[in-house]
């Protein structure tokens, strides 16, 4: 049997994609995630850095939950789905991220192709999805799969791409 790297279910062997929840089971060609250099993982996850104060945009937009691009001041607004995929396409890619941020240098900035989640029920939190790179939250690496709590200003960073949660109160 195969496991789902994304949702743990159990596949038969040979199987491409995942029945539940639409993951890519094999390796396919294509383009791979860049990898980043930022030292030693152990050192990275060791290292906690302070939030910096970062000025909150001037307009929330009427959603729930917003991510804020803070390389460029965009605002994406969450609306419609209670859970949302993080990531980049590329060509042959069958499966798409709900939020695709290949228009924000994705690539360039080490996000996988399905990079993290997001989920904004009655709790917001944030759970990366086995991404290359890694995902961390407010300068902490969480680790894969493990759901984690999200605050209004906490700062997601998807490999390098830094995306500021606003949660409308």
């Amino acid at each position: 049997m195969i496991l789902c790297p994304n949702c743990q279910h159990q596949e038969i062997p040979g199987a491409l994609f995942c029945s539940n929840c639409g993951a890519q089971l094999v390796e396919g060609e294509g383009t791979s995630t860049q990898n980043i250099q930022r030292g030693s993982t152990n050192q990275l996850q060791d290292t906690h850095l302070p939030v910096p104060e970062i000025p909150m945009p001037i307009a929330l937009p009427e959603s729930q939950v917003s991510l804020y691009l803070l390389e460029n001041g965009q605002i994406i607004p969450l609306v419609g789905r209670e859970e949302y995929t993080l990531g980049r396409s590329a060509q042959g890619q069958p499966i798409l991220p709900d939020i695709d941020l290949t228009p924000f240098k994705a690539y360039e900035n080490g996000v996988s192709r399905l990079h993290a989640s997001i989920k904004a029920g009655k709790q917001i939190a944030v759970t990366d999805l086995g991404s290359v790179n890694g995902t961390l939250l407010n300068g902490k690496k969480i680790p894969p799969h493990q759901s984690h709590s999200i605050n209004h200003g906490d700062v997601v960073t998807l490999g390098k791409l830094k995306v500021q949660v606003l949660i409308r109160q």
